[in-house]
């Protein structure tokens, strides 16, 4: 005698064979429930770098029961409603459903009730939640939730805002850390320039919920800033290291003062701050340079030929973007001497 009929036989004289049956049931409920309790749908977590490839893995363990279906669901940034795309059987295979993505790559093994899936060049509408469904005889369907979180590494740069001479303060450059997930922090390395500069911090959230990050570098565009190397360093969960970008502080201006030093008797050199460095032009007052007799390079003119011929006034023009002055020569040569006026 079994333990329903045992029961029933003790217990429920009145209707036997109506006992004996909900009695059964009973017993079967309670071994399909311990049943279920017993295995577990393995699921996890996943985060993946944006143009990666990423593991949604699901198994099932500690259940002997027959698997006959494996389902795959998603809920994403593309598809917000929780559709099917993937169907596994035992004979068939993987088969989409509802539109082929050949991103998607079975990787389980149906046998050993594994339903793990690889999915290659992730990008953001891949966001969201993924859900494998396993369909067990005699449990029913079992399943487990997969978030997929991804990161998006930002694009960086910095821009160089020109700032000319002056004594207000300016913009010297902006960096920029753009389209991130989640933000990237963005920061000045100033080193001795200290109090002289300051930054501001902004960013933008866009409804794929990227983050743009700029940060801007402030001071007083003088001389003695020109010049000075700073750094901006950008960091977050997204980069697998602090990215730095190193900038030059160029203050611009047009040329100072242009002085004419003579580095020999016959040769002559003319000398400007600028910045960008300045282009020189030689010229002669009143007449064209005398190719033969004089020779051209730069900043430099030299005296080929020590004659009368070269009597006259030079003239040295620097110039640049923002502007130009020059400085004036007179050269007279007589007996073979050479006397010179150097003028500013």
């Amino acid at each position: 005698m079994d333990a329903a009929a045992f029961f029933c036989a003790n217990y429920c004289h009145g209707f036997p064979l109506r006992c004996d049956s909900m009695i059964r049931s009973a017993l079967l409920m309670v071994a399909l429930l311990t049943d279920a309790e017993a295995f577990r749908v393995i699921g996890g977590n996943v985060t993946v770098v944006q143009g990666g490839t990423a593991i949604l893995p699901c198994y099932v363990i500690d259940t002997t029961d027959d698997l006959t279906q494996i389902t795959w669901q998603r809920k994403t940034t593309e598809k917000p409603r929780n559709d099917n795309f993937l169907t596994i059987l035992p004979r068939d295979g993987a088969q989409f459903v509802n539109g082929r993505d050949d991103r998607f790559k079975y990787i389980g093994n149906f046998n050993d009730k594994n339903g793990t899936l690889q999915l290659s060049n992730v990008a953001l509408k891949d966001e969201g939640s993924y859900t494998c469904i396993f369909t067990l005889f005699p449990s029913g369907n079992q399943k487990t939730e997969i978030p997929l979180n991804l990161l998006v590494p930002p694009f960086t740069n910095i821009k160089d805002n020109l700032p000319t001479l002056g004594t207000e303060e300016v913009l010297f450059a902006t960096c920029t850390a753009a389209g991130s997930k989640p933000p990237a922090e963005v920061r000045w390395l100033t080193g001795a320039l200290g109090d002289n500069v300051r930054s501001t911090t902004n960013s933008t959230h866009y409804d794929n919920n990227t983050t743009t990050t700029v940060s801007s570098l402030f001071g007083v565009p003088t001389r003695e800033i020109n010049g000075h190397q700073v750094q901006c360093v950008i960091s977050g969960d997204s980069l697998s290291r602090e990215e730095t970008l190193p900038f030059t502080i160029q203050v611009y201006f047009s040329p100072t003062e242009v002085n004419i030093r003579a580095k020999s008797e016959d040769s002559f050199e003319c000398v400007t701050e600028a910045n960008p460095s300045a282009n020189f032009t030689w010229s002669r007052s009143g007449q064209s340079l005398l190719q033969s007799a004089v020779k051209v390079e730069g900043a430099k003119l030299q005296l080929l030929s020590l004659s009368s011929d070269l009597n006259g006034l030079y003239q040295c023009e620097a110039s640049n973007t923002y502007g130009s002055k020059h400085g004036q020569l007179y050269v007279h040569v007589a007996s073979g001497e050479v006397s010179l006026d150097i003028c500013f």
